[in-house]
């Protein structure tokens, strides 16, 4: 059994510094594209193992090559609640992985895009190591606890309440330190921070924080 995943969704490429980390560090990871991402996943030139979907975003050439190629696919109505991408999520998340990096899930539709990281507070996915990757950033969930965050030196990192205010902020290893503070949904005041070491931390009291890791100076 795979415990790592790589989810191929339908957005832009963006390929870069944190897409290149993302696939030397998934290893012998389950490749799963949702729908149109497997034209993403062909990109990078990987075998998918599962296509998961309503197939409207797929050309039926492309669909006969990954047929032919022995990829799974699981086909969902077109009429459903969830997105492509959700599904895929769920999917992987019921074989018992616990590493997950999200490539293509940065589009030109902020509707979804938005709606792609707000699938990171999936209950589902607490306790999984769970990461969008596009160019050069990372965005993942801080929830309540300690989340450790690895990079270098000059790199910028963002933290954004997700949920409204997050209570009880600490931070190490960022220039501008956060001594058990609350972060408000609204103003800006966690944004473009910067790491000072190749290791940074950050602790939650209650709430839900979103870190966008940007390598370099944003």
């Amino acid at each position: 059994m795979n415990s790592k995943a790589l989810i191929f969704a339908n957005g832009d490429i963006n390929d870069g510094d944190m897409v290149r980390r993302a696939l030397m560090y998934s290893g012998e990871s389950l490749i799963v594209a949702a729908d149109g991402g497997a034209r993403v996943a062909a990109h990078f030139d990987l075998r998918v193992d599962a296509l998961i979907g309503d197939m409207d975003s797929i050309d039926s050439d492309h669909l006969a090559t990954l047929l032919e190629a022995g990829t799974q696919i699981i086909e969902h109505p077109p009429e459903k609640d969830e997105t492509d991408l959700e599904l895929a999520l769920n999917w992987v998340m019921e074989r018992g992985v616990n590493w997950i990096r999200v490539i293509g899930a940065v589009g030109d539709r902020l509707d979804q895009t938005l709606s792609n990281i707000y699938l990171l507070a999936l209950p589902a996915l607490n306790g999984c190591d769970v990461r969008i990757v596009a160019g050069k950033e990372e965005t993942q969930l801080a929830r309540p606890g300690w989340t450790f965050i690895e990079g270098q030196p000059e790199d910028t990192i963002s933290l954004l309440p997700l949920n409204g205010t997050v209570f009880g902020v600490k931070t190490e290893g960022l220039y501008y330190p956060l001594r058990n503070e609350d972060l408000y949904f609204g103003p800006a005041r966690g944004v473009s921070n910067v790491m000072v070491h190749d290791k940074a931390v950050v602790y939650v009291r209650s709430g839900i924080l979103l870190v966008v890791h940007t390598v370099g100076r944003a």
